[in-house]
């Protein structure tokens, strides 16, 4: 924290800007011996905060490049400290010679997450904004977008503090009436204090149950395609991802290993999965592709089933359908472009999932798939006015600790314990919700999290 540090916060890759980040209590002096306005009057140091300048930076009597310099002066910058970027071009080249001439200067290559993390240590955010911040840049989707923005805007900040505000005061009531029992009284503090507790597990069951749905938006729906060998699975996952990456031929088992993709259907990211055709054969590579097939199915979050409308179910399809009596699946009525040999009625008879009519070939019924697969998943609505969706598994981690603990208060009022049992616990429950906001962790943990950053930010 006593360093100031530099590193490129832009892609390494040819672009029309680069831009260098510099932070730290030296970021002026640095900025000072490199750079040279246009005119030569005015030094940097001197410019008002939040200015942006237009001139060169200098390699002792060597011009690098041609600049814009903005100055954001401390505390008002996303660090907290003072912060210089300059806006160079987007060569790879010209960029590193910039970065190298920052680093001549006085500053040291900055180590991923950094910015971010001063930003997390000087209090300008806390850890599940600093979080949000990779999250940010990683989105695949726009409801992942959003879901991230709102973390960043402090939406998990805000139910989390307006939880552990109202543990704090519990405890706070417990400590003083133990230290002073003549003027603050407990009895009866049980029935109070277990009122509160149920209300305070209310509100941590409700953010851990849209948990499942967060983790969906934010790293897509693990959606495995399965079927008969020659069902269209191939040539529904060219269709979704819109290009040729399966190869698709009229012999039944050309798919033998998984192939997987990401997709955006809808607004929701979907992390498909096509498999080997399912059916009892003697070839040894494709049996071990339909063990493949079966194994994956097992972890799944969603299957899609793709059933050949022109060929009558048989014996390959009852073993699929068995593999799908307790999965989320949707079956995909295909081929419909041919002569069916089974109805639509027919299928839902002989299984109880949806079943939606496409044509890989014609490319039909896409709409329909990404309208149940949001009613399966999220009730027919994402929405983020008021939701807040948990992400992250270490935040979910964290609100299964704090509900495990205000449990063990209920218990204990239930046994009628003293109340400094009842204050451990909510002491417990307390300081893991602390762990989502970055209170009470361990240096390691926090460095390991910021190493997941890009160097830039």
């Amino acid at each position: 924290m006593d360093t100031t540090i530099a590193a490129i916060a832009t892609a390494m890759s040819e672009s029309g800007i680069g831009i260098i980040r510099i932070s730290g209590k030296e970021a002026m002096d640095v900025i000072s011996r490199i750079y040279r306005s246009k005119g030569g009057k005015k030094k940097i140091k001197e410019v008002p905060s939040h200015t942006i300048h237009y001139g060169y930076i200098y390699d002792k009597e060597e011009v690098i490049d041609e600049v814009l310099v903005m100055i954001m002066k401390a505390p008002r910058t996303f660090t907290g400290e003072d912060t210089v970027e300059i806006d160079c071009h987007g060569g790879v080249y010209a960029m590193n010679r910039v970065l190298e001439t920052v680093l001549k200067n006085g500053a040291q290559i900055a180590e991923p997450g950094e910015f971010t993390k001063r930003a997390f240590l000087n209090g300008r955010i806390d850890l599940s904004q600093a979080e949000a911040v990779i999250d940010v840049i990683q989105a695949k989707n726009e409801y992942a977008l959003k879901s991230s923005m709102n973390q960043l805007r402090g939406s998990v900040l805000k139910a989390i503090k307006g939880i552990r505000e109202e543990i704090i005061y519990h405890i706070a009531y417990i400590e003083s009436a133990l230290d002073d029992p003549e003027h603050i009284s407990v009895d009866g503090y049980g029935e109070t204090l277990g009122k509160a507790v149920q209300k305070q597990k209310e509100q941590i069951k409700r953010l851990l149950a849209k948990s499942s749905e967060g983790k969906m938006i934010r790293e897509g729906i693990k959606t495995v395609i399965l079927g008969k060998p020659n069902a269209g699975k191939s040539s529904l996952l060219n269709m979704l991802i819109g290009e040729n990456k399966a190869i698709v031929t009229n012999i039944a088992g050309t798919t033998r290993d998984i192939l997987e993709e990401y997709i955006t259907l809808e607004g929701i990211s979907l992390k498909l999965i096509d498999t080997a055709g399912i059916r009892s054969t003697e070839d040894i590579v494709e049996q071990i592709g339909v063990g493949k097939a079966r194994e994956t199915a097992k972890d799944a979050d969603l299957i899609l089933y793709v059933v050949d409308s022109s060929m009558p179910l048989d014996e390959n399809d009852e073993d699929i359908m068995k593999m799908l009596e307790d999965k989320k699946c949707i079956v995909l009525y295909n081929k419909t472009d041919l002569k069916a040999a089974i109805s639509q009625e027919q299928i839902r008879e002989s299984i109880k999932h949806p079943v939606i009519p496409i044509s890989a070939k014609e490319e039909t019924g896409m709409e329909e798939l990404g309208k149940q697969i949001k009613n399966m998943f999220f009730s027919g609505e994402i929405s983020f006015n008021d939701e807040v969706y948990i992400t992250n598994a270490r935040h979910k981690a964290a609100l299964e600790e704090a509900l495990s603990s205000l449990e063990l208060v209920e218990n204990s009022i239930e046994m009628g314990m003293p109340e400094d049992f009842y204050s451990i616990d909510l002491m417990n429950a307390y300081e893991s919700l602390g762990k989502i906001l970055g209170e009470s962790l361990g240096e390691d943990l926090v460095n390991e999290i910021f190493s997941k950053f890009c160097t830039g930010k």
